[in-house]
């Protein structure tokens, strides 16, 4: 069977901008690429080399609470860390909230909501 990978996910944020400098430097990800996009819209890619987060907002669009509301229809987005511990230090030094602290197989997790209410959830298997 051929080795299978997600290469990117698309996600509509209020400000691409902030939202990538904040996953650059919460995970050591880099801007990959910035422009324009669809409709107007301006779209940032955030991440490695082999995966990124396309970071999109609309041409003069007020987005209120509801369209970030959770499960409509993203839950959350699951980033694989090596270091847990100094990943989460990093999201509370960014203002950020971590929250539902697990430990259990495969791995240790928590959950954070950025400032447009996406879910993240940081998980390591070491």
């Amino acid at each position: 069977m051929a080795s299978l990978a997600i290469e990117h996910v698309n996600l509509t944020v209020r400000d691409p901008e902030h939202s990538a400098g904040m996953l650059a430097g919460l995970f050591g990800w880099y801007v990959r690429w910035r422009g324009p996009a669809r409709d107007g819209g301006h779209t940032v890619h955030v991440g490695t080399e082999a995966h990124y987060m396309a970071l999109y907002t609309g041409h003069d669009v007020t987005y209120t609470d509801q369209d970030f509301a959770k499960g409509r229809p993203l839950n959350h987005v699951g980033v694989e860390v090596d270091d847990l511990d100094a990943t989460e230090a990093k999201v509370v030094a960014a203002g950020l909230v971590p929250f539902s602290h697990g430990d259990y197989e495969p791995g240790r997790r928590f959950y954070f909501l950025d400032p447009d209410g996406i879910e993240y959830e940081v998980v390591s298997y070491r």
